[in-house]
């Protein structure tokens, strides 16, 4: 059985790789947000797919460009975390 300080430390870390892994999408959706957004202000368009095309394209381009750090990170975070506590060598 594995301790309380073992387990919230292990859900710490889990949520801190959670952050770091969505980190560069958020900002993308955010900074694409805006943009678009005063753009559509400074114009008068109000256009729905105006807002939505663009962030998604720059999301998927973000997440196709930040790929390999999230596989090499969530790969790490398993390798040294999660598997030794299901193996049971803590």
């Amino acid at each position: 059985m594995t301790s309380d300080a073992l387990f919230y430390d292990t859900l710490r870390q889990g949520l801190w790789i959670a952050v770091l892994i969505s980190t560069p999408i958020l900002l993308v959706a955010l900074v694409t947000g805006l943009i678009v957004g005063l753009f559509q202000a400074l114009t008068s368009v109000q256009e729905m797919t105006l807002t939505f095309v663009p962030k998604l394209g720059a999301i998927v381009a973000v997440f196709w460009v930040s790929m390999g750090f999230m596989t090499e990170t969530l790969v790490s975070f398993f390798q040294s975390q999660l598997v030794p506590l299901v193996i049971g060598g803590f």
